[in-house]
């Protein structure tokens, strides 16, 4: 068997390698006993010609490598296995052979795509990667059918594909990682024609735990003083953000949380401050921290709990004079931890010892009370007021005010009498009035005459006082004559004439009474 016959088909690296670890052979016509447990003596090898293509075994560039380690010697011709046998042969010399030519790799098909361009990572969390990639710049002679993306983890051998069909995208998500994991990741173009080389990242991808820098959320109504009562719930809820958990803690005016009256619970996204029954000592400045690692973040939030004040410490009747008291009074010395919105006066008669309020959110402390019966005794008393109400008692005053009747002397000035008395005269006379036959008309005039002056109504200078077909009246001064349905037989002229101690006076018209002219006889 010729040294051609028995070659691989190696890379040109491999071969020159193998064939220095080609066994040495006894020579010929050496026999079995001679060579037993004696040592070879080197011989020379002539240089075997490179293996051809039709005699190498098709084995890949690693395969190669292997198989030759592989190749066992040979003892030389004529040599029995027997006296071979449990004995070492001795190293021979084999020279060197020449590498062969290095082979080029085949020119890619024209029917299958290039390889994508431009593979990149988009977006990594702490469970899913996204990369994405342009399109190859061959698209091969059958057409794109979509692309496939495979990953593979550190460590292992096998790409594992995200999708079990190509997919027409050039972005897509690898999900469902853990915490950890570091794979590479390849897209290859495939097409009717099959797939193209693929595109490979040059760095692998660590999924880690993305850290998200602490924040807190405070609500609006925390923003400014949180205002509570001697006695209510304090129940603050503040939400918070931050990747991993982060953690919190509170503080009360810089020093911890008493635990034994404030509960703290926090949870993954928000943190709660409870105070089952808050007393004033619960107020001050709260300060809540969240910190991760070396980042944090702090929110302050200012509770104050109040009551309702003390009364004013003392009140005290200053002065009265005429319909009017003067009251003055001290601040009371606990405003119920906050400030004094003012203060609410009231009075009582003495009478009805019913109360009244006067004043109400009155800063300054004296006060005058007027409009005050003469006569009546008042008692007058003063609340306090803050955000909590007025207090629960008042101060009252001890001495009542009583407003006197005052000596009134009058004085009599002298004065001149004056005579009003007057003579009749007519302010407003009459008027000349033209009325229709068979509907009444009034005829009026005005007289101005002190005392009362009589009147009479004259028709052409005859007196028709008491005729049943006129009526007459006044008023304010104001004089009129009523013609009930006058006919034209009524037309004439009309006088009216005052008389009193001191003269008399008349005023005259004419009436014009026309008849109601042809009716219509209906044949």
């Amino acid at each position: 068997m010729t040294a051609t016959s028995q070659a691989a088909d190696y890379g040109p690296e491999e071969n020159a390698s193998e064939l220095a670890k080609v066994p040495t052979e006894p020579s010929e016509g050496v026999a079995a006993s001679e060579t037993k447990g004696e040592e070879q003596a080197p011989v020379a090898i002539p240089e075997a010609p490179a293996p051809t293509a039709s005699e190498a075994p098709d084995h890949g560039p690693e395969g190669n490598a292997a198989e030759l380690t592989k190749v066992p010697t040979e003892p030389a011709e004529g040599v029995a296995a027997s006296e071979t046998k449990g004995e070492e042969q001795a190293p021979v010399a084999i020279p060197e052979a020449p590498a062969p030519e290095a082979t080029k790799p085949a020119p890619p098909s024209e029917d299958v795509p290039s390889a994508p361009l431009l593979l990149t990572v988009e977006d990594v969390s702490d469970s899913s990667v996204t990369v994405s990639w342009e399109p190859p710049e061959k698209l091969g002679s059958q057409g794109l059918q979509g692309y496939v993306l495979e990953f593979r983890k550190e460590g292992a051998s096998e790409w594992v594909p995200v999708s079990a069909r190509p997919m027409m995208v050039t972005q897509q998500t690898v999900r469902n990682l853990t915490v950890g994991d570091k794979f590479f990741l390849r897209v290859a173009a495939v097409s009717l024609a099959g797939a193209g080389p693929p595109a490979v990242l040059d760095q692998p991808v660590h999924i880690r735990e993305i850290i998200e820098a602490p924040k807190i959320r405070v609500p609006r109504h925390l923003r400014q003083t949180y205002l509570r009562q001697v006695g209510e719930m304090v129940n603050l809820q503040i939400p918070f953000q931050g990747n991993p958990k982060p953690q919190v803690s509170w503080t009360h005016n810089g020093h911890a949380v008493d635990s034994q009256r404030v509960s703290v619970r926090t949870g993954d996204q928000d943190t709660i401050l409870f105070i089952r029954s808050a007393q004033r000592s619960d107020s001050g400045r709260y300060e809540l921290t969240v910190r991760l690692e070396t980042l944090e973040a702090r929110a302050a939030i200012h509770i104050l709990v109040i009551e309702k004040p003390q009364p004013p410490s003392s009140i005290r009747l200053v002065e009265v004079w005429g319909c009017n008291a003067a009251l003055e009074w001290t601040p009371p010395q606990d405003t119920g931890n906050t400030e004094l919105l003012g203060y609410t006066v009231q009075k009582a008669d003495k009478k009805t010892e019913q109360w009244f309020t006067v004043l109400e959110h009155y800063h300054p402390t004296t006060c005058t009370i007027s409009d005050l019966i003469v006569g009546n005794s008042y008692s007058f008393r003063v609340f306090s007021e803050n955000l909590c109400g007025l207090s629960d008692s008042p101060a009252i005053t001890k001495e009542l005010a009583h407003i006197k009747k005052a000596d009134i002397v009058a004085k009599l000035k002298g004065f001149v009498e004056r005579d009003f008395s007057e003579a009749p005269s007519f302010t407003q006379p009459l008027a000349d009035h033209t009325t229709t036959s068979g509907y009444s008309t009034q005829l009026s005039c005005s007289v101005r005459a002190s005392p009362k002056p009589k009147i009479i109504w004259m028709k052409n200078n005859m007196n028709i006082q008491g005729d049943p077909k006129y009526r007459t009246f006044s008023e304010q001064g104001v004089y009129t004559l009523e013609i009930r349905k006058p006919s034209p037989f009524d037309s004439g002229v009309y006088t009216c004439k005052a008389i009193n101690v001191l003269g008399e006076a008349s005023v005259d018209c004419r009436l014009e009474v026309k008849g109601e002219g042809l009716r219509r006889v209906s044949p």
